[in-house]
C-alpha cells in the first residue's frame, strides 16, 4: 500500500488514509517517510507515523518553513524485507524528497540507509537502536539511544534490581535489533560478573517456542532476557506460563506495544522492559505532546514510538530552519549540529556518531498497564 499526505492548515484534521493520488508542485517542501503501516509490526509503524504526522501538521499550522508548507509523502514498507529499499528509492528518485524519516526497526533502516547515503539525502530514524545504522554514513542519523547503552542498562537492571546472575537469552536471529541488543547485553552482563546460563534462538514470526523454553526451564536460570519484538514476546510469555515457568522475564524497547498486553494478558503481568520515554514522566514537553496527540487521535495515549516519530520530524524542521535551506549538504550539517534539542521525549543532542545522547526508562506491566518505574541517564 502506498500513501501520500499533503499537509496544509486547511486539512490539519486530516484522518490517516492511503489514497495513492499524486500531490506535488513546487510550493511545498517534500519530506519522505517509510514505515511499517501494515504487517506484523504495524503498531510500531502506525505510532511512529502518527507522531510524525502531528509534527508536520504543527509546523504547517505555524506557517511552515522557508515560506513553504511541508508535504509528507509516506510509503508503507509492509514490514517486509525488500520494501524499504523500494520505498526509499521511489521517494528520492521519483518524488524528490529533501529528507527521509524512518524506520522503527533496525533491519529496515539498514536496508534503506545505504540508498540515502549514496543519494546524499539525510535520513533520520526515530527509533532504530542497532549501533550499525548510523555507521552506514554521514547522512544517517537517529533521535534515539543505541543498544550499546540499552544493553548495558538492561544488564545492570538484571544483576542489580532483579538480583539475577544466571540469565537465559532467547534471540530472534532474523532481527538485527534482537541480535545487536543481545550482544551488548551479554558484554555488560559478563563484565558485571553475571553469566549466560543458556542462549537459544528463534525465527521471528514463529508460533511455537516450547522446545526452546523447555531447554531453558531445565537449566533453571534466574531470569530470561527476550530482546525481541512484542508479537513474538507475547507468545513466548504465554508458553512460558503454560510450562509452569515462574521466573522474571524482561526485554528492551521492542516490547512496547499495546498488543503485548492484549495478546499476552496475565502471562506478561509483572514483566519489565526498557524503552525511550513514558507519558508518565511529566516534563512540560511531554505533557504538551500527550495533550496534542490525544486531541488529534481521538483520546489515544501515545507510546514511545509516537514520541520519537514526532521528535524526528521536529529535529528535521529545526534543522531546515537553522540551515535556511533544504540543500542536502547544508541540511546534513545542520542536523549534525543539533544541540540541547527540547524534544517531547526529553532534551538531547546529536553526537559525533550521529546518535542521540539521551536517557532511557524502565517500564513494568502492572495491573494490565505500562507503569513507569525509573529513568536511567547515559
Amino acid at each position: 500500500m502506498k500513501s501520500r499526505f499533503l499537509l496544509l492548515p486547511a486539512v490539519s484534521a486530516l484522518a490517516i488514509a492511503f489514497t495513492g493520488c499524486k500531490s506535488g508542485g513546487g510550493d511545498t517542501i517534500k519530506v519522505g517517510e517509510f514505515a511499517s503501516i501494515t504487517g506484523k509490526e504495524a503498531t510500531f509503524g502506525i505510532s511512529s507515523h502518527e507522531g510524525t504526522l502531528l509534527a508536520i501538521e504543527e509546523v504547517n499550522a505555524k506557517g511552515g518553513l522557508l515560506g513553504k508548507k511541508l508535504e509528507l509523502l509516506t510509503e508503507d514498507d509492509q514490514t517486509k524485507a525488500g520494501e524499504p529499499a523500494n520505498a526509499v528509492n521511489k521517494l528520492i528518485s521519483k518524488d524528490g524528497v529533501i529528507a527521509i524519516l524512518g524506520e522503527v526497526a533496525s533491519s529496515r533502516s539498514l536496508e534503506a540507509a545505504p540508498i540515502c547515503q549514496q543519494s546524499k539525502i539525510p535520513m533520520i530514524s526515530p527509533s532504530s537502536t542497532n549501533p550499525t545504522v548510523t555507521q552506514v554514513g554521514d547522512y544517517i542519523f537517529r533521535v534515539c539511544f543505541t543498544d550499546i547503552f540499552q544493553g548495558a542498562a538492561l544488564a545492570n537492571f538484571a544483576t542489580g534490581t532483579l538480583k539475577a546472575n544466571r540469565i537465559a537469552i532467547l534471540t530472534d536471529v532474523k532481527s538485527d535489533y534482537s541480535k545487536g541488543l543481545a550482544k551488548n547485553f551479554k558484554e555488560k552482563l559478563t563484565s558485571n560478573g553475571g553469566k549466560v546460563a543458556v542462549e537459544l534462538d528463534y525465527n521471528g514470526g514463529e508460533k511455537d517456542f516450547k522446545n526452546q523454553l523447555t531447554t531453558i526451564k531445565a537449566d533453571s536460570p534466574d531470569a530470561i532476557f527476550l530482546p525481541g519484538y512484542y508479537n513474538d514476546v507475547a507468545l513466548i510469555c504465554i508458553q512460558a506460563k503454560q510450562l509452569g515457568m515462574d521466573i522474571p522475564i524482561f526485554g528492551g524497547d521492542g516490547w512496547e506495544s499495546d498488543s503485548l498486553i492484549t495478546v499476552g494478558k496475565e502471562a506478561v503481568e509483572g514483566t519489565y522492559f526498557s524503552t525511550h520515554c513514558s507519558p508518565e514522566e511529566g516534563t512540560p514537553e511531554m505533557v504538551a505532546f500527550v495533550a496534542s496527540y490525544k486531541k488529534r487521535f481521538n483520546g489515544k495515549i501515545p507510546d514511545a514510538m509516537a514520541v520519537l516519530g514526532y521528535d524526528s520530524a521536529m529535529v528535521l524542521a529545526d534543522s531546515i530552519k537553522r540551515a535556511e535551506t533544504t540543500e542536502s549538504v547544508a541540511l546534513r550539517a545542520a542536523i549534525a549540529t543539533t544541540k540541547d534539542f527540547a524534544g517531547a521525549g526529553g532534551k538531547f543532542s546529536i553526537n559525533a556518531n550521529r546518535d542521540a545522547d539521551k536517557p532511557l526508562v524502565f517500564i513494568q506491566i502492572k495491573g494490565g498497564k505500562f507503569t513507569y518505574k525509573a529513568t536511567v541517564k547515559p
